[in-house]
């Protein structure tokens, strides 16, 4: 009997360590365009798409992009890093939904890096191109947004919408041609319930959307060295209690540059160039250079 007791001892240690082994997951992973999503994502055999790197990558972990190709919409439920730099084109490519949504946890960060993500053709009324609902940080550094063209509320580039205090960096990205008609647009920062947004947004290019630049609610937002032109309706707008500060930026090209709806604020350093506007708007006030 003791033998036996021994026996189903062992061969259970040994099931569980073979489940454990089989769901394993690597703090980095690898896709690559001819790679393949039974691979196990390792740099010699990396898969073929982020949804099938993202179930072999651990909370915290980073998939790289090994070569240029096409690499799948996804949802990001933990901290992960997903970054193409030097490896030639990262791309997401999609129609009629998002190209990647953030559904995390309150202390996750996501970082998103080199990416190039399209929302297709005209009429492919796809949804954002990173769509935020909860989370604690988000970072999209050297990517390209364009093309997300789905109706209200849908149709932009990003989506920031955290229904927790969240922030939001983006730099040295360009955003353009989002939205359709009169919604839409480049940037939305706009939190739900109870949720609020701090937003820095570094070398941006906003142009050729609907709307350039879009807050509402519980939403702070720093625009620097940024450009946004040539968007349909207006540059950058604020309504409700949203706050934007400009500084070393230029707003031109737009129907309306700065739009304040309700109690919205838009605040300038005095050294941005709001101009060439059919309507340029004006700040809510001018704060002095420190």
């Amino acid at each position: 009997m003791k033998k036996l007791l021994t026996s189903v001892v062992l061969m259970i240690a040994i099931l569980c360590a073979s489940i454990g082994s089989g769901h394993a997951q690597a703090t980095r992973t690898w896709v690559s365009g001819v790679g393949n999503d039974a691979n196990p994502c390792s740099r010699t055999a990396p898969c073929k798409t982020f949804p099938g790197a993202i179930s072999q990558t651990a909370a915290g972990g980073e998939i790289d992009v090994l070569d240029p190709g096409g690499f799948g919409a996804v949802t990001i439920t933990k901290s992960i890093t997903i970054a193409a730099e030097g490896s030639g084109e990262g791309g997401i490519l999609v129609a009629g939904t998002n190209g990647i949504a953030v559904n995390a946890g309150p202390n996750d960060i996501v970082i998103l890096r080199g990416l190039q993500i399209d929302g297709g053709p005209p009429g492919s009324n796809s949804l954002a191109g990173v769509k935020f609902n909860t989370g604690a940080k988000l970072t999209i550094q050297n990517s390209s947004i364009r093309n997300f063209t789905g109706g209200s509320p849908n149709g932009y580039g990003v989506s920031f919408t955290p229904s927790g205090a969240s922030s939001l960096l983006i730099s040295d990205t360009v955003i353009s041609s989002n939205g359709s008609g009169t919604t839409g647009g480049g940037i939305y920062v706009a939190p739900s319930g109870t949720g609020s947004a701090k937003v820095n947004l570094v070398r941006v290019l906003s142009a050729n959307n609907t709307i350039g630049i879009q807050a509402t609610g519980q939403t702070k937002i720093m625009v620097d060295q940024t450009t946004v032109a040539n968007n349909s309706t207006n540059g950058i707008q604020v309504n409700g209690t949203a706050s934007v500060l400009l500084s070393n930026s230029v707003v031109t090209g737009n129907n309306v540059g700065l739009f304040k709806g309700g109690n919205g604020k838009i605040f300038s350093f005095g050294n941005n160039a709001i101009s060439g506007n059919t309507t340029d708007g004006t700040p809510s006030s001018t704060l002095p250079l420190q």
